[in-house]
């Protein structure tokens, strides 16, 4: 069973929703497709990011909605994704998305660039 959550859990900025956007339809991706975000070990604050665009949500995921934009969660994600915001950057650190997460910067602070 699936669920749809709050977007209290993890937000996503209109900016970062608009590049989702901006890349489904560079490479042909339907609409409705999702973005799976996921999380590995690894990475400087013992995490790191996973990003790709599936069909349907898998069982016991929760699926995130906010500006037309759907994520795909799985619950151990989930958890460590809890109050974090993903947003898109195109600055002089690099481009792509960004994961300001909370509970990653209590550790060591840092925040993840990933790319679709």
């Amino acid at each position: 069973m699936t669920e749809t959550i709050s977007v209290q859990e993890i937000k996503i900025t209109e900016k970062a929703a608009c590049q989702i956007a901006k890349v489904k339809n560079e490479n042909q991706i339907p609409e409705y497709y999702g973005l799976r975000v996921g999380v590995n070990g690894g990475g400087c604050s013992g995490l790191s990011y996973s990003l790709g665009f599936e069909e349907t949500p898998r069982e016991g995921d929760s699926i995130i909605e906010e500006f037309g934009t759907k994520l795909f969660v799985d619950g151990k994600s989930l958890f460590y994704l809890a109050g974090t915001m993903l947003d898109f950057s195109d600055g002089l650190n690099g481009r792509g998305f960004v994961f300001d997460n909370p509970k990653a910067q209590k550790t060591r602070g840092c925040k993840s660039l990933s790319r679709v």
